[in-house]
């Protein structure tokens, strides 16, 4: 690997863009923090494994297979074949497996299945991922079919309206049980549960069935994945010998006790310890089975982790957006019967990556908040974070890329975008993380996953209006976050732009929309450009913007307060239903607003972006953390190297955190 100096945008290929991120201000930590972050970084890595194998059955073998003909093939590099297969394993460490990391579709191989074939065989017997007694022609067979065929275990995740969604998804958390089964299965251990303080049923396990018996395969450190976990728990434990407070040793203790016996209860326990705030702390660290994004039934947990430390001087912004938090909760346009009486324990911190893994890697959140579980919410609060050296990144490479003047097509409001946009795209994300998730309350004896599989989609759009609302209120300026009443017009504008249009650029063609993310998007824009029509709130319009151009396709919003209306209508059905469980309610919003894509618009937006050249998706390499050794071999400091290759990084990884 040749040093070099750092910069954002690294590699590009397909519809992928990598960037860099940096760890600004990490050679201010003291040592013992800075080997905190390393001992939590490796932890964090060796989760990589178990990611993979979540998201699809096959998704570890191809990988390896993939990787074995890339590291062996000799002559056949410069091929069309081999330069295709190249792209493909590319994106399929984006994507931790074979399906496309934001659209759940299995991904295209453009290389030929006789070139596949003919170099697996090339190949030693030792190099191939084969199973006790199994034959290289024997892999082929099964392997062939996967990769070739689309229409076998084609989508990851598969929410279609009236269809078997577990037995039709190919995320692997399911074996042989229908939709039916699982929720029956759970329906039953809830009735036997506690109903105040329910467990995540079903969050680390597999569920599957055996001779006509129905039963859970654990995750934990004796149990299904135990190899990678055991890994995971030795540096946790390494870790807690450079804790900064007694509260972080804890927090890991538990963690490891999680680990170790697989009861929910126990993470519960952690989570309760982990959601108190640690004023004496910099460093912090998700690590574990969390989001259930890609579970159709937003039950099992993916694993993830990222390692952090606060950017001191940006918390001031969200830690004053979090003590007027109460304030927030009751001038919210919700119900009464939904409002928190008291808010507790909303911590909010503006923090830096330092290392991303598992489902936050390559693709990750610029926000998180945490726990999901709606009775520690209520109890103990919610963590909430927002990422501002990926936010710095993002926003770096977008500079002058040309997208305002293409999408935006008047002066006012790209001068509105220029103005305020980061400013306010980020005090969204902070109101949508810190607030927004962590506000309102479900009536006594509604389950936390009552809306099934529309229930991703319904809280993230929960907290998108709840930010929404707030960011064009005078409360923001009072509190000094915005210096101006018409800053939030630039949130508005994006937001509308991006929910009614320019996302659809992650959609292939013939596709639906299908992403949770996406879906509470196009959701509220969609409804709301509808809410609106009568009076012309907001118009889709068409105009050249010289003579030499065919008509384009413009947003146009004609009257931003009653669009900041339109949202607070919105917030309130969207907290009823949550509120209420209204399952019936949620399908029907989802179904018509939030997931049919305009052909004629697609194929617009696509032609336009293609003029632009921009990577509709973007996602991360991380930095290496490399110890620095004395001659009696003590670690004397902790540097960042960020010369590795999209490439280099994802080989490594295979072979240093191979676990599964």
């Amino acid at each position: 690997m040749k040093n070099r100096s750092f910069q954002f945008s690294d590699e590009r290929f397909e519809d992928l863009q990598l960037l860099r991120y940096e760890l600004k201000g990490f050679e201010t930590l003291s040592l013992s923090q800075k080997q905190y972050i390393y001992c939590l970084s490796q932890a964090t890595l060796f989760g990589r494994d178990i990611t993979f194998d979540q998201f699809g059955k096959y998704n570890l073998r191809i990988r390896k297979i993939l990787e074995a003909i890339y590291l062996n093939a000799a002559a056949e590099k410069q091929s069309d074949d081999f330069k295709a297969l190249e792209v493909y394993l590319k994106r399929i460490w984006f994507s931790n497996g074979i399906y496309h990391h934001y659209g759940s579709e299995k991904i295209t191989p453009k290389f030929s299945s006789d070139f596949f074939q003919t170099e697996v065989l090339k190949l030693p017997a030792t190099s191939l991922p084969l199973r006790k007694d199994e034959t290289p022609t024997e892999f082929l067979n099964e392997i062939l079919s996967v990769i070739f065929n689309p229409s076998l275990l084609a989508k990851k995740v598969n929410k279609t309206d009236g269809a078997d969604i577990v037995a039709s998804s190919a995320c692997n958390f399911y074996e042989g049980v229908t939709q039916k089964e699982v929720e029956d299965y759970y329906a039953a251990q809830k009735e036997k549960g506690d109903l105040l303080h329910p467990i995540s049923y079903g969050l680390n396990t597999t569920l599957k069935k055996e001779n006509g018996e129905i039963k859970e395969e654990v995750w934990n450190i004796h149990g299904k994945y135990g190899a990678a976990i055991k890994k995971i728990v030795y540096w946790l434990e390494k870790a807690i010998d450079f804790c900064e407070t007694n509260k972080q040793k804890k927090v890991i203790q538990h963690l490891i006790q999680y680990y170790t016996t697989g009861e929910l209860s126990d993470f519960d326990t952690y989570s309760v310890a982990w959601v108190e705030d640690d004023k004496d702390a910099r460093i912090d660290f998700i690590n574990g089975f969390i989001e259930v994004y890609s579970d159709p039934l937003g039950l099992k947990g993916s694993w993830e982790g990222i390692v952090h430390y606060k950017d001191v001087e940006a918390t001031k912004r969200t830690q004053l957006i979090s003590e007027n938090a109460q304030w927030f909760e009751d001038h919210s346009p919700i119900d009464k019967r939904f409002k928190k009486e008291k808010v507790k324990g909303i911590s909010a911190n503006v923090v830096c990556a330092a290392m991303l893994g598992g489902d936050e890697y390559p693709s990750t959140a610029i926000g998180i908040n945490l726990p999901n579980a709606d009775w520690i919410r209520a109890e103990y609060g919610s963590k909430s974070v927002t990422i501002s050296n990926l936010i710095h990144a993002y926003d770096t490479v977008a500079k002058g890329n040309g997208f305002l003047e293409e999408f935006v097509p008047d002066a006012q409001t790209q001068a509105w975008i220029k103005a305020y946009g980061d400013q306010t795209n980020n005090l969204h994300t902070d109101l949508h993380e810190c607030l927004g998730h962590g506000s309102g309350r479900l009536l006594d004896g509604v389950s936390s996953d009552a809306l099934k599989n529309y229930g991703n989609t319904i809280e993230e759009t929960r907290a998108d209006l709840f930010g929404l609302y707030y960011i064009a209120d005078e409360k923001l300026i009072e509190l000094g976050l915005l210096d101006t009443k018409e800053a939030y017009k630039a949130e508005y504008y994006s937001f509308m732009l991006n929910g009614l249009m320019t996302q659809l650029v992650r959609i292939n063609p013939g596709k639906k929309i299908e992403e949770a993310h996406m879906q509470n998007r196009a959701l509220i824009a969609q409804w709301a450009f509808d809410m609106g029509k009568d009076a012309n709130v907001v118009e889709i319009i068409q105009r050249a913007n010289d003579s030499k151009d065919s008509a384009k396709t413009y947003i146009q919003i004609n009257d931003y307060t009653a669009l900041r209306a339109i949202f607070s209508k919105q917030l309130s059905e969207i907290q009823r239903i949550k509120s209420e469980g209204d399952y019936e309610a949620a399908r029907q919003l989802v179904e018509k607003y939030a997931i049919h894509v305009d052909e004629k618009l697609h194929s617009e937006v696509l032609e336009r972006y293609e003029r632009l050249n921009i990577a509709p998706y973007k996602g991360f390499i991380n930095p290496i953390l490399k110890p620095v050794y004395d001659k009696e071999n003590n670690i004397t400091d902790i540097l960042v190297d960020y010369s590795e290759t999209y490439t280099e990084q994802m080989l490594r990884y295979s072979s240093e955190y191979a676990t599964l």
